[in-house]
């Protein structure tokens, strides 16, 4: 079977916004439009085709980045094909967003016209710019009370720091928005509200907005012309470019991240997608227009590139796990090169494992449809695979390569969980590594010395929903004790220990002297090792043993036994013996050692900070400032948006927990907040003496 669209007929694009920006009912209205969706699920009653998952009907919230295939007539009359990554837009799921980014070509930017940028809004934009997607802006919501799209764009300026070209201006706002301006072709749009935004009458510009349309156009030409030297010598010299040639520029700087194109719309209201979606065709890229995938060569460790090409060997990366009722654990995959048929055997090149390819499916949001080969380009599912998690390269056996891996954040909250019965002991645990599979920032543990079972994850959110998916996919009921914060520990100053580890009781002795400077990390949070031994004081092959030593303590503090971050070891001396000496030997003595030093480096407690950020009526600002430095937060500004006041403030996770229900009550529900991990920081000292009185006698 031939390839059914070109390459560069593909547009791979998510949608990113925050939590309430109208994600969903933006994706629902493209599937409508794109033929994909025969009734429009609104949100509010909980059918959106795209949030698949129950809990995510309930909530109203989008949990799992499904994908799905649709496929678009652009202006030019030929048909594309679009695989649309949804992806959620709460806080405690940025893991997913992560992962999404790292697939796609381009995304839609969503914004709320009446909020314009929010805090995810800068979160996810942030990770855009980490893996460098291009991007355009849909100011959604235009019918909203209190929408302004001017404001907006200010926003995204003074905010983001990034520059939006603005391609439609708004006719009307709130209730009164009826259509958008088109400043490439210089018309009026007009929606019929009857035919569910399916028509809509090109008309002249209205008279009253003509001069802001004309100097809104100067503006966007004057922002396309500066990338490109020949164009911008023409309008020097007074020569307009055509619109061709205008969309070929917006096309080029979008695709190269120096701005992006704004749009504006309602989509509850089916005002503005189709030209949305014409643009998805314009300006963001097919797989052909960005940089080759690197990787590296498994055999030689050289850099490589793959690159969208199907003649070349098969690349890929798995990008989420999910659980699908009928077909079980489906592997969602981006192929970057070469093709891939039904019953191939692949290798995970991070497992180092033969995988085969059972069926693999072709993915609307909640049906599916069977294929028989996928191409470079495709984004697909694939059933039956047994070793691989998210992140893994999956490739040709004859020319492996391992691609760029995902880094995914280390969880900041954790919560003992037990099943209500103990038969479901067995269940609980097989539920729990599958969702862990799933979702790399979900990690499970026991605890060595109570027995008991402990789940960690990005937020209380975020643990509340897989406790709920283990209930209902599993049909495993749990009882979770109450979150304990994810402390670290660290050491503050420059200690040196010599240490010397002997055992002589007949047959083989142990032996191994160490002397080692501890000191904190200048670079960072990592643990890091150095050896200065000269003079074999210390064979060669004895220091992989020091090291290995001290990395099996780190992830015991001696304060409360919590892991340790920003070490730094240098061996500088050590003994040893010919016959005694062993690799486990130095192991033991560099535990010992570090366990000596530890006390005496001046260790210190952290906790995590979180980034937190309340948007509350004016009336409020006092109680909550109040309420956020009772909570040891310390304010880091504050600024008016609307009517509303924004309070920025570092607060520990310890001190936020339920924190949702007080600033209902404090603002009487009026008052929004969203929190994002931020660094650790030295606990005061009265806080510390608890947190270790409480954590010691569990240890």
């Amino acid at each position: 079977m031939a390839r059914e669209y070109k390459i560069e007929d593909y547009r791979n694009f998510g949608i990113m916004a925050h939590i309430d920006a109208g994600k969903t009912t933006t994706t629902e209205r493209i599937l409508y439009y794109t033929g994909k969706s025969h009734k429009i699920g609104e949100v509010h009653d909980g059918a959106a085709t795209m949030d698949w998952m129950e809990q995510e009907q309930e909530r109203g919230i989008t949990i799992t980045s499904a994908a799905t295939t649709t496929f678009w007539k652009g202006r030019d009359g030929k048909m594309r094909r679009f695989n649309i990554i949804d992806t959620p837009g709460h806080v405690d799921f940025t893991i997913e967003v992560e992962r999404s980014l790292r697939v796609l070509d381009g995304a839609i930017a969503l914004l709320d016209a009446n909020a314009g940028v929010e805090p995810q809004t800068e979160t996810v934009w942030r990770q855009a710019e980490k893996y460098h997607v291009p991007r355009m802006i849909f100011c959604n919501k235009m019918d909203k009370t209190g929408a302004d799209f001017y404001r907006s764009v200010e926003m995204i300026k003074t905010r983001l720091g990034a520059i939006a070209v603005v391609m439609q201006l708004p006719i009307g706002a709130e209730t009164e928005f009826k259509g958008v301006i088109d400043l490439i072709e210089m018309n009026a749009l007009i929606w019929r509200d009857e035919s569910l935004g399916a028509q809509w009458d090109v008309v002249e510009i209205p008279e009253d907005m003509k001069a802001k349309a004309d100097e809104y156009r100067e503006k966007l030409i004057e922002t396309v012309v500066e990338i490109d030297e020949e164009a911008m010598e023409d309008y020097l010299n007074g020569i307009m470019p055509d619109n061709d040639k205008i969309r070929a520029l917006v096309r080029r700087g979008t695709i190269d991240v120096k701005f992006h194109p704004m749009f504006c719309g309602t989509a509850f209201k089916n005002k503005g997608v189709q030209p949305l979606l014409d643009a998805v065709v314009d300006y963001l890229p097919s797989p052909l227009d960005i940089p080759a995938i690197k990787g590296i060569d498994f055999k030689t460790e050289a850099e490589i590139e793959r690159h969208a090409d199907d003649s070349e060997p098969l690349s890929m990366l798995a990008f989420k796990i999910m659980n699908d009722p009928f077909v079980g654990s489906l592997t969602f995959a981006r192929i970057y090169s070469g093709k891939l048929e039904k019953g191939t055997s692949v290798i995970n090149t991070v497992k180092d494992k033969r995988e085969r390819v059972g069926r693999m499916l072709q993915m609307h949001s909640n049906s599916r449809e069977d294929i028989e080969e996928a191409f470079a380009g495709d984004i697909v599912a694939l059933a039956g695979l047994k070793e691989t998690t998210t992140g893994d390269t999956l490739c040709d056996p004859l020319k492996p390569v391992i691609l760029e891996r995902m880094e995914f954040p280390e969880p900041v909250i954790q919560i003992a969980i037990e099943p209500k019965t103990k038969g479901d002991q067995e269940k609980m645990g097989l539920a729990l590594n599958r969702l862990a599979a799933e979702d790399p920032s979900f990690r499970v543990k026991t605890d060595e010395e109570s027995g008991q079972t402990i789940i960690a994850g990005m937020g209380e959110l975020h643990l509340d929903i897989l406790v709920d998916r283990m209930r209902r996919e599993f049909k495993v009921e749990a009882t979770v004790g109450a979150p304990q914060v994810a402390y670290r520990e660290t050491i503050t100053r420059q200690h040196e220990e010599d240490y010397t580890h002997k055992k002589q009781s007949g047959g083989t002795g142990q032996f191994a002297r160490v002397k080692i400077i501890f000191e904190p990390n200048p670079e960072g949070e990592d643990f890091k090792f150095e050896s200065k031994i000269v003079g074999g004081a210390v064979p060669k092959e004895y220091i992989p043993g020091v090291q290995k030593g001290i990395e099996s303590v780190l992830s015991s503090g001696p304060l409360a036994g919590f892991p340790m971050l920003g070490v730094k070891a240098t061996l500088v001396d050590g003994a040893f013996h010919d016959v005694d000496s062993s690799v486990l030997a130095f192991e033991i003595a560099s535990r010992a050692c570090f366990r000596e030093a530890a006390k005496k480096a001046g260790a210190q407690l952290l906790e995590p900070m979180m980034k937190v950020e309340v948007v509350t009526p004016e009336d409020y600002v006092g109680d909550v400032i109040g309420d956020l430095n009772s909570r040891r937060g310390q304010i880091q500004g504050q600024e008016s948006r609307g009517i509303a006041v924004v309070i920025n403030a570092h607060v520990p996770l310890a001190n936020m927990f339920k924190y949702v229900d007080n600033l209902r009550s404090m603002s009487q529900g009026r008052a929004q907040y969203s929190m994002t991990f931020d660094h650790y920081s030295p606990v005061p000292s009265n806080v510390a003496q608890e947190i270790q009185a409480k954590y010691s006698g569990q240890k």
